[in-house]
């Protein structure tokens, strides 16, 4: 079946937002400022994620466009590499993800169940049945088609740069909290040295990482953008350069308003600054406010990820039930219910992010460094080269080659600073590996292009 391309720029430029715009940038900034100990790390670790992210978001649009296929993001492992890779590192992201969709759902209904009910917001029952109904919504959402939940997508993400804006106006609103100027000293010391610096650096690097990715999902949408050549990459980097501008004028408010020597340490960055700007009424507002941009990127990974099931359906790696595909919407009713299950199934289980942010963390860095790494394999076998509609990226091959250095740094930062959850996430990679080739190898008839 044909697919029809529906997404504009400004569709794509939203997506981009929403894939990176969650509720990180409303609490990692704790754990960079903790792991810097002086300003000058805390903001080269943004500066240096920005330019890493942008570097990245290009690498990924000629990939995308070189590969304009629904669930990119598979099909560059399986076009490039072993299809085992492939198969084990995307189910890897699928759970990860699910995983992340479940745990931001959490995070959101924590915060509105504090506004709806005020005298039981801790109860944990109640949490976790407005985080699955949030995600039972937008699976209906996505039910109605792309179209219509990429509006849905455009305005949510709206409301959630809104919401951005609206705390990066205290630095011009609203007095900084006592002590808000002050400068953190107490870890100079420590970071007397090149090496402490280049540890803590690294260690920044991890949340910060974490807080810029998701836009290399946007290569997912490769088959429903129109015109690719031209949208994937002013549609990523417009969306990259909004997102570094706000990061970066979020976090200086963050430093004016808390205080360096404050930030590490606090415990709802977030809350304070709004408690700045409204007083006794600024914490309700900005509950609604990130409960409605938790939405949003719930939203956006029910539209992406069942792509990338559908792809390795497509490639008989999964069960060919999965390409099921409502013929007037292009849903991937399958697929999509499956994700969306998944979702619930582990926000019922896990009940925490904390609890896998870290393994999780590790392998996307493996995960992104060997996708980009993929540019040179298509540009070798010249891929799309003959399409006029195919990007190609400047100053190659600088850009990926820093990408993925970068990205090789942060895995080693983690295994340095928590060998366990470097330990576990390779685990669960060796298992989904050991699966593919008992599924192989038993002659499961959903192995036979494997």
């Amino acid at each position: 079946m044909r697919t029809t391309k529906q997404l504009n720029l400004f569709d794509l430029t939203m997506i981009v937002v929403s894939l990176v715009i969650g509720m990180g940038i409303f609490k990692t900034p704790v754990k960079v400022a903790a792991s810097a100990g002086v300003p000058w790390i805390f903001f080269a670790a943004w500066i240096a994620g920005g330019i890493v992210a942008l570097c990245g978001a290009l690498t990924f649009a000629e990939i995308g466009s070189r590969l304009p296929v629904a669930g990119g993001y598979y099909k560059i492992f399986s076009y490039a590499y072993h299809p085992s890779l492939a198969f084990s590192i995307n189910c890897i992201i699928l759970v990860s993800n699910a995983a992340s969709v479940a745990g931001v759902a959490l995070i959101g209904a924590e915060y509105i169940a504090a506004v709806l009910f005020p005298d039981r917001p801790d109860i944990t029952a109640i949490r976790l049945l407005i985080a699955a109904g949030s995600i039972i919504v937008f699976y209906g959402v996505n039910l109605m088609g792309l179209k219509m939940s990429a509006r849905t997508q455009n305005v949510l993400t709206i409301i959630k740069i809104g919401l951005v804006l609206l705390l990066i106006s205290a630095l011009f609103l609203a007095d900084p909290v006592s002590g808000g100027t002050a400068t953190n000293t107490t870890n100079v010391a420590a970071h007397n040295g090149w090496l402490p610096m280049i540890k803590a650096f690294g260690i920044c690097l991890i949340a910060v990482s974490f807080t810029y990715g998701g836009y290399q999902q946007t290569i997912n949408f490769g088959g429903d953008v129109k015109n690719p050549a031209s949208v994937m990459p002013k549609g990523i980097f417009l969306g990259l350069a909004i997102i570094i501008g706000l990061y970066l004028l979020i976090n200086i408010t963050y430093v004016h308003i808390i205080g360096f020597q404050n930030l590490g340490s606090a415990e709802s960055i977030a809350a304070i600054l709004a408690g700045q700007l409204f007083g006794e009424q600024g914490f309700t507002v900005l509950s609604v406010l990130l409960f409605l941009s938790v939405l949003a990127y719930v939203n956006v990974l029910l539209m992406s990820n069942p792509r990338v099931i559908f792809a390795m359906s497509e490639d008989g790696v999964l069960p060919g039930f999965f390409q099921k595909k409502n013929g007037k919407t292009q849903v991937v009713i399958t697929a999509l219910s499956v994700f969306a299950a998944l979702c619930i199934v582990t926000l019922f289980y896990a009940q925490t992010f904390d609890k896998i942010l870290n393994y999780t963390i590790f392998i996307d860095s493996i995960g992104m460094a060997t996708s980009a790494a993929t540019i040179f394999v298509l540009r070798i076998r010249k891929e799309g080269e003959g399409n006029s509609q195919v990007y190609r990226m400047g100053w190659y091959p600088l850009q990926p080659l820093l990408f993925i250095a970068a990205y090789l740094f942060v895995a080693v930062s983690i295994f340095l600073d928590d060998p366990m959850a470097a330990v576990n996430g390779l685990g669960i990679f060796l298992f989904f590996l050991l699966l593919f080739f008992i599924m192989k190898r038993t002659g499961w008839k959903g192995s036979k292009n494997i």
